[in-house]
């Protein structure tokens, strides 16, 4: 009597191939590249700085672990993605901006931002981003009044709007600038004074990052580090700070070369503002964007091409943040046309597949 052979097949769905890391682990490697342009902005903002991160921090992860307690499923904010959610708030808000809105912002990037569409791997938009353009609409004052980098007293000293009472008026800057004895301090950042005053600041200066601004924009050499950090260990794919850099370089060449006294130079386009820490570590949000790598391109390129636009087209001096959501938003679109063809099938039977869809 023979037995015969029974023959297991055991069918997977995609990914087929897995690198070993988990996702907590990459999100620690983020929140590392992370931590110098923390301390940097600690040592030109002083304890102001510091306390604006640890609280954008220490209160998205409070409101994440609260949401999964009133969802009754388990906490999620041991995956770390919550803390770059806080850190990057934090980097993005102007180092005395009141403390309680910087909860405010943190409560919005988290609760409606992310949890709202299920949490991580679900968000449409980069949660940070959606906090602070609650804040901007907000709170526009707050969010555009920037104070003066390496003031004396800055680490024994907070910026007297840091500590604000919730809807009241907080001490006059010019009061607190003057004792602090930092002179010719307008309260402009470079992308203001560009736009409004057509001051340009020295690229030098805005690369490595002693002048006013957010928290973390500052200092383009660190974060240019910090992403070079994470696309080494394969954590980051390059194509889309890459394609969103030259993006701005190229419009913003085109404008420069069609009228170098009204516009800046592509290098101040590349170093001024928020792109670098936007396209490094907030248009490359794996969940918002492309997974493809000719839709990486068009996602980064258009990314780039908005920010220009908005910087010298429109009212704001800044335009990284719409940029960015945006992108977010036309990021499925972008994914199913730039999807490749199944093996076989012809271009005319995809295109109308893409179209019906």
């Amino acid at each position: 009597m023979s037995t015969a052979a029974t023959t297991v097949i055991e069918v997977r769905t995609a990914p087929h191939l897995h690198s070993g890391r988990s996702v907590d682990q990459i999100m620690r490697h983020v929140v590392y590249a992370l931590l110098p342009m923390c301390f940097y902005s600690v040592w030109l903002f002083g304890i102001s700085a510091a306390a604006l991160i640890a609280t954008t921090t220490a209160a998205c992860v409070l409101i994440e672990h609260w949401s999964c307690r009133l969802a009754g499923r388990e906490t999620s904010i041991g995956d770390f993605s919550v803390v770059i959610t806080g850190m990057l708030l934090g980097l993005t808000l102007p180092p005395g901006l009141p403390l309680w809105m910087a909860v405010v912002g943190a409560f919005i990037a988290v609760a409606p931002g992310k949890m709202t569409f299920g949490g991580l791997g679900f968000n449409v938009f980069n949660p940070a981003l959606v906090g602070r353009a609650f804040l901007q609409a907000a709170f526009p004052a707050a969010i555009t009044t920037y104070t003066p980098a390496m003031a004396l007293n800055r680490f024994s000293q907070f910026i007297p709007t840091s500590l604000a009472t919730p809807f009241l008026k907080a001490a006059p800057l010019k009061d607190w600038i003057a004792q602090v004895r930092v002179d010719g301090f307008t309260g402009a950042t470079p992308l203001m004074l560009q736009k409004f005053e057509h001051v340009t600041t020295d690229p030098w200066t805005l690369f490595i990052g002693t002048r006013a601004g957010s928290s973390g924009e500052t200092s383009a050499l660190l974060i240019l580090l910090g992403g070079g950090y994470l696309i080494a260990r394969k954590m980051m794919d390059w194509r889309i700070p890459a394609a969103m850099l030259l993006g701005a370089l190229l419009t913003g060449g085109a404008y420069y070369l069609s009228n170098p006294v009204k516009y800046p130079s592509p290098l101040f386009v590349l170093f001024s503002g928020g792109l670098m820490l936007g396209a490094l570590f907030m248009a490359t949000d794996p969940v918002a964007s492309p997974v493809t790598p000719r839709g990486m391109w068009i996602y980064g390129l258009l990314m780039g091409l908005i920010t220009v636009l908005i910087r010298f087209e429109g009212g704001l001096p800044e335009g990284v943040m719409y940029a960015i959501l945006l992108g977010n938003a036309l990021s499925p679109l972008i994914d199913r046309l730039t999807q490749p063809r199944t093996y076989g099938e012809g271009k005319r039977m995809f295109a109308k597949e893409a179209t019906t869809r």
